[in-house]
């Protein structure tokens, strides 16, 4: 009797560890995309080498915006959490243009944030500032980072710990020519301008070795949008796009 009840208490901890690591395994694998997909990400970011981020004041302007600059030409978009039900946005952007418009999330603080924004469908996430737990979340899943970073340090840090694209902002004193001088001297990075690029200079930006840009204000004008100007922020997107494909492709590494 007391030999079958040890017996069962065994089978019973076994199995109660099995369920353990099961459920540990699933945590760890949640959200997982597979190679392929990371490949794609990145190679649309070769491929296209621009993308809109959007921040507007309230939620009725958002879809509004993003669909002008989406009809201007951009196909790689970010929706920003500061943007008044930016997850309810980015869900139906991405339904509405699966496989044709590659749509992100920004602003994006700690990986609670990560999930909720890869569940709503986002495809690459953004991160303001160099966070790496964020990185490395990302990296196990197969999910494609771009972290904010200001320094030299921090590109490189952002590099190692897992980013593939590394976001400079905000912008820099010397903006194109401080590209060329950090990517020269450190070719492993692929550095993505933010904050400085403009509709006239975006083009500048990826000939001194920039891999992408991001265009906020200047594509997304503050005053346009208060006034509802669509047609304003369709034809900045179709200036910079223009402007952008003049270069041409950009070779990953």
């Amino acid at each position: 009797m007391l030999r079958h009840a040890s017996t069962t208490l065994l089978r019973q901890s076994k199995n109660a560890t099995n369920k353990s690591s099961l459920r540990a395994l699933t945590t760890t694998l949640d959200r997982t995309k597979t190679p392929e997909d990371y490949s794609r990400v990145l190679q649309t970011f070769a491929d296209i080498r621009a993308c809109a981020v959007l921040r507007t004041p309230t939620s009725e302007a958002c879809p509004l915006a993003m669909q002008a600059c989406i009809d201007g030409g951009f196909k790689i978009v970010e929706f920003t959490l500061t943007t008044p039900d930016c997850l309810d946005h980015l869900s139906a952007f991405r339904e509405k243009y699966d496989g044709d418009v590659m749509v992100g999330c920004g602003t994006i603080m700690n990986t609670d944030d990560a999930e909720r924004a890869v569940d709503a469908g986002a495809e690459f996430i953004i991160t303001p500032v160099m966070l790496p737990d964020v990185i490395r979340w990302c990296a196990e899943r197969n999910i494609v980072s771009v972290p904010g970073c200001q320094t030299p340090t921090e590109l490189v840090s952002a590099y190692r710990n897992g980013a593939p694209l590394q976001k400079l902002f905000p912008g820099v004193a010397g903006g194109p020519m401080w590209v060329k001088a950090v990517s020269s001297a450190l070719p492993m990075l692929s550095i993505n301008p933010t904050s400085g690029v403009d509709l006239d200079n975006a083009g500048d930006y990826l000939r001194m070795g920039a891999a992408s840009v991001g265009l906020v204000a200047p594509l997304f004008d503050p005053v346009a949008i208060q006034n509802g100007d669509w047609d304003q922020i369709a034809k900045n997107a179709e200036k910079v796009m223009a402007n952008v494909r003049e270069v041409g492709p950009y070779v990953r590494k």
